[in-house]
């Protein structure tokens, strides 16, 4: 890439999108199979007659387990072409559908949905108050809003590693702002900020704050893995935040 990928658009350079999914879908050795799903899972609760909307929904991996938990509808939106297919194909002869929309742009009207999901993509976001203002705007009175992001204390800095990292590095926590990093054999941007600045942007936006988790590992996921577990132990990979509209 000669140029630093931001939001969606970024896996859809060659060969990025099936690096990224083979290592999400990896199951134990995916952190995200054994951190933020479980997290996310678990703050979900019932989620029967909802309607669903999924910002920066990838393959839309989660629309099936929604639907067939017994949400109402599922819409997931992403930036990236490569992505919508793939989710579209994953929901091919169900309720839920995948469109082309970069976050930044999305709007919808009032009440159109009980339930916002947003799964590690808030954080290639430059304005996310306004982004959250467009989820408080189109969410039902007392519906919510569930995101995660990587965590902060990984998006501050950027060391080079190969293999399993072994240590991590924190700097320039406080100073928020774009971040070059090497991501799946590219270069992509994403924006830090401190929990603080997530949770006043969520408060300020007119959500009330009613969960924050840092997705400590599941045992039961890594079936027996200590040294695995050991190592996911060490240091919070993501934040989800839960905001409630009044």
């Amino acid at each position: 890439m000669t140029n630093p990928g931001r939001g969606g658009s970024f896996y859809d350079e060659p060969q990025i999108v099936d690096r990224y999914l083979d290592h999400r879908h990896s199951r134990t050795s995916s952190p995200n199979y054994v951190m933020e799903e479980p997290a996310l899972l678990s703050e979900l609760g019932t989620v029967t007659g909802l309607r669903v909307l999924d910002l920066g929904c990838g393959d839309a991996a989660i629309g099936q387990t929604l639907l067939n938990a017994g949400c109402l509808s599922y819409l997931g939106l992403d930036g990236s072409t490569a992505m919508v297919k793939a989710g579209s194909t994953a929901l091919q002869g169900t309720a839920g559908r995948v469109e082309l929309t970069d976050i930044e742009n999305f709007s919808a009207p009032p009440s159109s949905f009980d339930l916002i999901l947003s799964r590690l993509a808030f954080h290639y976001v430059e304005d996310i108050e306004s982004a959250l203002a467009a989820c408080h705007a189109c969410l039902s009175p007392g519906g919510r809003l569930i995101f995660t992001v990587v965590h902060p204390v990984l998006t501050s800095y950027d060391a080079e590693t190969q293999g399993k990292r072994t240590n991590w590095i924190v700097d320039d926590y406080f100073l928020k702002g774009p971040r070059q990093r090497n991501w799946f054999g590219g270069t992509v941007t994403w924006f830090h900020r401190t929990i603080e600045d997530y949770v006043r942007a969520l408060t300020t936006t007119g959500f009330t704050l009613t969960s924050l988790r840092e997705c400590a590992p599941s045992e039961e996921r890594l079936n027996g893995a200590a040294a695995e577990l050991a190592r996911r132990r060490r240091v919070p990979l993501f934040l989800l935040l839960t905001g409630t509209r009044p």
